[in-house]
């Protein structure tokens, strides 16, 4: 692929991008330089809106829209339900858990551990995951976006060394999330979200105006009709995998006058993939049991950054930097909404141009045709805010784990276990220090260790199946305790080594995500065993915990009634808010993709359903919040 031809105004729209965002920094470097409370929580004072944005950039990787183009090339629209299907589990943070982090307090999640679980077990828990999140799997998601960066520079800049083109760009973001803390992060993420999305719609603008696409008749007509269904049909509905079938590519579909037929594309088939099967049309279709473990089982059993089950890591941070309750919930619910509904489109549309557009593309060029589509179809200085886009979704993402990870080590390992009772000062400037060195070690791991990283990653996808049961509810049930969170780490990493030991002696492997139907049963069946086997935490020490987060449903009644306490609320408002929350995710994912590729019926539906869910949402957040004066405490 030819370098792309930039001007001085695209150089000068990057440079100026470079220049605010370090100016971002410097200008909050002396908030951020207070306390620990104000470098890792920006002092629990932000907005609702700035915090949900920060979370919805954090998660808009450089490479998202690259994949989706190769999901709709390979799977069409449908293909995206590998990520659509964690909807839900948003939702569930939203409604029944974003409230308790704010009330709980803490400065990081782990702290939280301490105050739910007490003794030896809860100091050896909340020691080993600050070390294992913070810095190896911290590292792993680092190098991992490092590494995805470094392949789009090299796309962009063929010329230029592209480990030095991702060392500086890891540098600038280093400067202004070491001197500002999450105040420079949280503003520069608003900023950068601006631009990645304001760049991702002008590129669709652009892309549907294209000659070959308008002579096509328009963007429903580019590619077969099958690659715009928005549900999945399942051609395959068999549990244990058979050989692998070679797929065809989409342009072996039937025949339509579409820009890929026109052009008679050769391009090589591709292996099916272990969890989609050949349709028939072209199109590799995720299998019905492979459907059903997204929808049913992950988003709830399953650890992933940025979609943890009841909350946590880096979206338990923001929550807890939020001014209070209120605004707490209010930012999560902005960042699933935007995280589903504000993305999508403008990815889908961008992609389905770029795999219409060069059809000869397999695989990973095939990704890169989203890059190609850039410099095609936008004029200058437009192509320069594109790289800034992706530049902006870059550093959001790394920013983001630089603090949080520091947030681990010093709070939850320096200072609670090797460096206790020193002023503010100095762990802050610890925590700069460790900053830069988790940025060092996490290039080092993309430059250095590549095929490690993509193995470890998914080995670490399956090892955390399970997990999600106790960290949701712990936060509802007295009876779990450290070591039933303990077992649920342990637990499916022993199962997912069976189970290769197992493929390794004859027995027909069982590829992700379907494996989750013996992970996860056999994960909680032991957990379960291990919470009964194990004493529960003293009531004493359960009494403070409800004290202090005042949880609702049955799950208390024992230390309520014990200590005479009262839980804040029920349980049925937060089920219909997840219920209606979820409505309104998908309902507003599909209006404007039935709108733009003219599917009125559809769209109207879609638009029924969004409004009763936003009007039902409104008078369930109002009586959540009715009367609660403790919900606008800012502390």
């Amino acid at each position: 692929m030819q370098s792309m031809s930039l001007s001085t105004g695209d150089f000068s729209v990057i440079l100026l991008y470079f220049a605010v965002s370090i100016g971002l920094g410097l200008f909050l470097s002396r908030r951020g330089g207070k306390s620990l409370s104000e470098y890792f929580l920006s002092g629990r004072s932000v907005p609702w809106w700035l915090v949900g944005t920060g979370m919805v950039a954090t998660t808009f990787a450089a490479d998202t829209p690259l994949f989706i183009t190769g999901v709709i090339g390979t799977s069409g629209i449908s293909g995206n339900w590998v990520w659509w299907s964690a909807a839900a589990g948003g939702m569930l943070t939203v409604f029944f858990f974003a409230r308790l982090w704010r009330r709980a307090g803490v400065l990081t999640d782990l702290e939280f551990i301490e105050i739910r679980y007490t003794g030896r077990a809860a100091s050896i828990l909340r020691g080993f995951k600050s070390i294992y999140f913070g810095l190896f799997i911290n590292c792993i998601v680092m190098g991992w976006v490092n590494l995805a960066m470094l392949g789009i520079m090299r796309i962009l800049f063929p010329e230029v060394d592209g480990q030095l083109a991702v060392t500086i760009c890891a540098l600038v973001t280093l400067a202004y999330v070491a001197i500002s803390g999450l105040w420079g992060v949280m503003i520069a993420d608003a900023f950068q979200f601006t631009v990645a999305l304001g760049g991702c719609i002008l590129l669709a603008v652009f892309a549907v105006q294209h000659p070959r696409i308008q002579a096509a008749g328009g963007l429903n007509a580019a590619l077969p009709a099958p690659v715009y269904d928005f549900l999945p049909h399942f051609s395959d509905t068999n549990f244990w995998p058979e050989q692998a079938v070679p797929a065809s590519d989409v342009s072996n579909a039937e025949e339509e006058p579409n820009i890929i037929n026109e052009a008679n594309a050769t391009n090589e088939a591709n292996a099916a993939d272990e969890t989609n099967t050949n349709d028939g049309n072209g199109l590799q279709r995720i299998d019905l049991w492979s459907f059903l473990a997204f929808i049913l089982i992950q988003w709830w059993a399953s650890w992933y950054p940025g979609a943890e089950p009841g909350g946590g890591g880096y979206i338990a941070q923001r929550i807890m930097s939020a001014r209070n309750e209120r605004h707490g919930l209010l930012a999560t619910l902005w960042f699933v909404v935007a995280h589903y509904c504000v993305r999508s489109w403008p990815w889908i549309v961008g992609a389905i141009v770029a795999v219409a557009l060069y059809p000869e593309l397999n695989g990973a060029e095939r990704e890169a045709a989203y890059i190609r589509l850039i410099g095609d179809v936008l004029p200058s200085p437009l192509r320069g805010l594109l790289i800034a886009a992706f530049l902006g979704a870059y550093m959001s993402t790394i920013s983001t784990h630089l603090n949080w990870g520091s947030s681990y080590l010093i709070n939850d390992f320096y200072r609670r276990f090797a460096v206790k009772d020193r002023n503010e000062s100095h762990y802050i400037s610890v925590s700069r220090v460790t900053t830069i060195g988790l940025m060092l070690v996490s290039l080092l791991v993309s430059f250095y260790v590549f095929e490690s990283i993509k193995d470890a990653w998914l080995f670490l996808l399956s090892c955390t199946a399970g997990m999600g049961a106790i960290l949701i509810l712990r936060w509802y049930w007295w009876r779990v305790n450290a070591w039933s969170e303990i077992a649920s780490m342990l637990i499916p990493v022993a199962v997912v080594t069976g189970l290769e030991v197992a493929y390794k002696l004859g027995i027909p492997r069982i590829p992700e995500p379907k494996n989750l139907f013996i992970i996860v049963p056999i994960t909680l069946l032991l957990t379960l065993l291990v919470l009964f086997l194990t004493p529960a935490e003293p009531d004493k020490h359960l009494a403070q915990f409800f004290e202090r987060v005042r949880p609702a449903g049955p799950g208390w009644k024992h230390i309520a009634r014990r200590f005479q306490l009262k839980a804040q609320g029920s349980l049925w408002r937060p089920f219909l808010g997840w219920i209606l929350g979820t409505v309104l995710v998908y309902a507003g994912l599909f209006l404007p993709g039935a709108i733009i590729l003219g599917r009125f019926l559809p769209a109207m539906v879609a638009a029924v359903c969004l409004s009763v869910a936003v009007v039902g949402l409104i008078f369930v957040i109002r009586a959540e919040f009715s009367g609660d004066v403790t919900a606008e405490d800012s502390r």
